[in-house]
C-alpha cells in the first residue's frame, strides 16, 4: 500500500471525516516482515525479494516474534546520529566493520499470531494492535512515531530534521489496508531542500529554454526537472540574453546552449537520487 505524494501536509479532516494519523517518513527499504515460527523469517521487499539474507540481525529479531505476525515496516540504517540510507546499499560485512546500527520500524500490522488477517480493520484499530504486539519487543524492532495531532507531527518533523527524517506519511484513520494501492487515503509529504546552484547551460532555444543544466556547490551536475513553466522560461531567456555561447552536443542531454558567464539560481532538491526543480534566479 503506497502513499501518493502531496505538496503539503493535509489537515486533520483532509483525508476523510475520521481524522488523520501522521507518521514520521523514514528513508530505508520498505518491507513486509513475516514471523514464521520454525521456518526462516521472510523480509519481503517491494519487488518481492527476500531481504533476510542481507540483514541477518533484523531477520533474527523477526524470528523471535510470535508466529504468524506480519508487519509492514521500513528497514533503516543508523550511523553517526542520523538515518543513513546509503549504508543499506553496502555489504553486510562492511556495515558490521563500521558499526552501523540497523532497525525495523513498523508502521502497520497485517496479521496477528495464529494467522488472523486484520487488513480490513480501520487503521486506528490496527495501530492499537501493533502497539500491543510490540509492547514487550526490544530494538531493533519498534513502532513508528505517530500522532493524530497535525501540529505535533509538524513539530516532530522540524525537531528531527537533523536525524534524516524525510517528512510525514499521513493516513486516513479509518482506512483499511488495500494491497492493490492506497488511492488518496495514504499520502506522503517529503521535506525539500532549497539550495543555490550555478546555471551552466540551457536546453531548448535561446528564446524558450526548456530546462537548465545546474552545477551544485558540491560539484554535482543535474538537469532541472520538471520543464520550466512559460513564465520561468521567459525570465531565464531574458537573464541569459547575451551570455549564450554557440550550441554544443552533449551525450547526456542533447543540444545545449552553454553560458559564457554563470547565473545563480535557487533550486529545490527532492528524492534519491535528487531531482532539482528550478525555483527562481537569484538577484545577487
Amino acid at each position: 500500500m503506497r502513499p501518493a505524494a502531496v505538496p503539503a501536509v493535509p489537515p486533520a479532516d483532509g483525508l476523510g471525516g475520521a481524522g488523520v494519523q501522521y507518521e514520521l517518513k523514514l528513508d530505508g527499504f520498505r518491507c513486509l516482515a513475516f514471523a514464521r515460527g520454525q521456518r526462516p523469517p521472510y523480509l519481503q521487499s517491494r519487488s518481492g525479494r527476500d531481504l533476510a539474507p542481507e540483514f541477518p540481525s533484523i531477520a533474527a529479531a523477526v524470528a523471535r516474534l510470535p508466529t504468524g505476525l506480519v508487519l509492514d515496516a521500513e528497514l533503516v540504517a543508523w550511523r553517526g546520529g542520523r538515518f543513513a540510507f546509503e549504508e543499506l546499499l553496502r555489504t553486510r560485512r562492511s556495515r558490521a566493520s563500521e558499526d552501523v546500527a540497523l532497525g525495523l520500524i513498523a508502521f502497520d500490522v497485517l496479521a496477528l499470531p495464529g494467522g488472523r488477517d486484520v487488513r480490513r480493520l480501520p487503521l486506528t484499530d490496527r495501530r492499537r494492535l501493533l502497539l500491543t504486539a510490540l509492547a514487550d519487543v526490544p530494538p531493533p524492532i519498534q513502532p513508528v512515531l505517530a500522532t493524530t495531532d497535525r501540529a505535533e507531527a509538524l513539530t516532530w518533523m522540524e525537531q528531527l530534521a537533523d536525524t534524516g527524517v524525510e517528512g510525514l506519511v499521513c493516513k486516513a484513520a479509518g482506512s483499511a489496508y488495500r494491497a492493490r494501492g492506497a488511492g488518496r487515503v495514504w499520502v506522503k509529504y517529503r521535506r525539500s531542500d532549497t539550495v543555490d546552484a550555478t546555471v551552466r547551460a540551457l536546453t531548448g532555444t535561446s528564446a524558450r529554454p526548456r530546462a537548465l543544466v545546474l552545477e551544485l556547490d558540491d560539484g554535482r551536475v543535474l538537469l532541472s526537472s520538471p520543464q520550466l513553466t512559460p513564465l520561468q522560461s521567459r525570465q531565464v531567456a531574458e537573464a541569459a540574453a547575451g551570455l549564450l555561447a554557440p550550441p554544443v552536443r552533449d551525450p547526456d542531454h542533447g543540444t545545449l546552449r552553454p553560458l559564457t558567464a554563470p547565473l545563480r539560481a535557487e533550486v529545490t532538491l527532492t528524492g534519491r537520487p535528487p531531482t532539482a526543480a528550478f525555483a527562481r534566479l537569484r538577484g545577487d
